[in-house]
């Protein structure tokens, strides 16, 4: 079981530093392609959207594919994608390259958390929790390694050691998962019908603007600092996020979703306040580990809160979260490259703000196993 879970969150690794490594590389992009950092955060945006879009309709219409051969296929594209960026020639060809490594990591992501529960039918949220944790490790081991690479080799070396880590993925993958049958097909009606329920609504939209307000400002730290991003202070975030998870599920398991919810929404606008005046010295790392702690503490109470309005239903739940999430993260990439990059962290601030607003009015939850 634990080889099998193993090889799945290698996938979301994979997937995960498929999206956040253009954060590590935005500044160079920028000058290699002769344009702005706003202009070189369409690459942020466009991936975004592609998986926003395209996680609900590629599920469709691969729903009745073999769920092991979907992530092996899945996996190449993005791995295909990412080498596509590193060649690309110009700013339109890097986006066309975006958006099919979108495309990759759209499939990649859902079905490997889907095929960790059927694996583990005795331990489905353990297993779920597993395999996502991979996208938080994405950002402490994939971002940093990249930028480490991006430093003595260039920006486009960043994007091979992407591929390369999405082609191990998918060897693994092959080897150590076994053949899985795929789910019953679910309609493109059914998927949506969640969305009429006005606490999910108010879930959605908290995960949406607190992915808004972190991603505004780490897609564009380069420009806010006016140097590209130091690889250990994204490796400091990196280790604050896999602590954060970890805390994020203890506590919503303790207390309820909603106090941790709240504290770690708050927490995260707190430091995007104070974020601009502590980059510059030691302290540095202390505000970028804090960061990444808090933000990615929102998720597992959130997990669960969607999951208890309706346990019945919580593989489309967790489906409109990722939607939601990329829609946030799209926006990010439009939001930070259009305010002044000194004001991006009080705007992100302002965001988050607004997301402690709208999950204070939800009411409490608690997950009931059974």
């Amino acid at each position: 079981m634990r080889a099998r879970t193993a090889a799945l969150a290698a996938t979301t690794v994979a997937a995960g530093s498929s999206g956040y490594v253009v954060a590590a590389v935005l500044t160079e992009v920028a000058d290699d392609h002769g344009v702005s950092a706003g202009a070189a955060g369409q690459t942020i945006t466009v991936f975004a959207l592609a998986y926003a879009v395209g996680s609900p309709v590629l599920a469709m219409l691969t729903a009745r594919v073999e769920r092991r051969a979907l992530l092996v296929v899945a996996l190449l594209v993005a791995a295909l994608g990412n080498i596509g960026a590193a060649l690309a020639p110009t700013l339109d060809l890097l986006l066309v390259a975006r958006v099919l490594t979108a495309c990759g990591a759209a499939l990649a992501t859902p079905a490997a958390t889907a095929v960790a529960a059927q694996l583990n039918p005795g331990h489905k949220a353990k297993a779920m929790a597993v395999v996502t944790a991979g996208l938080t490790a994405a950002t402490l081991l994939g971002v940093p390694a990249g930028r480490f690479v991006a430093d003595r080799h260039g920006y486009r070396a960043a994007f091979v050691l992407v591929a390369v880590l999405c082609v191990v993925a998918a060897v693994v993958v092959r080897s150590a998962v076994p053949s899985v049958r795929p789910g019953p097909a679910v309609g493109f009606r059914q998927r949506l019908a969640p969305l009429a329920d006005p606490p999910v609504q108010r879930l959605l939209a908290v995960s949406l603007l607190a992915c808004l307000a972190t991603f505004s400002v780490y897609g564009y730290l380069g420009p806010i600092t006016g140097r590209p991003p130091d690889g250990g202070h994204l490796l400091a975030y990196g280790v604050g996020g896999v602590l954060g998870n970890a805390i994020g599920g203890v506590a919503a398991d303790r207390h309820g979703p909603r106090t941790p919810l709240l504290v770690a929404l708050g927490g995260c606008a707190a430091v995007l306040v104070v974020l601009p005046t502590m980059l510059a010295g030691p302290t540095a790392f202390v505000v970028m580990a804090a960061w990444g702690a808090l933000f990615w503490a929102f998720n597992p109470p959130l997990f669960a809160a969607l999951v208890a309005v309706d346990p019945d239903r919580a593989n489309l739940l967790l489906a409109l979260n990722a939607s939601a999430i990329y829609t946030g993260i799209a926006g990010a990439g439009v939001l930070g490259g259009a305010v002044a990059a000194p004001a991006v962290p009080l705007v992100g601030a302002a965001v988050a703000v607004a997301a402690v607003a709208i999950a204070a009015t939800t009411r409490e939850r608690r997950l009931v196993t059974r």
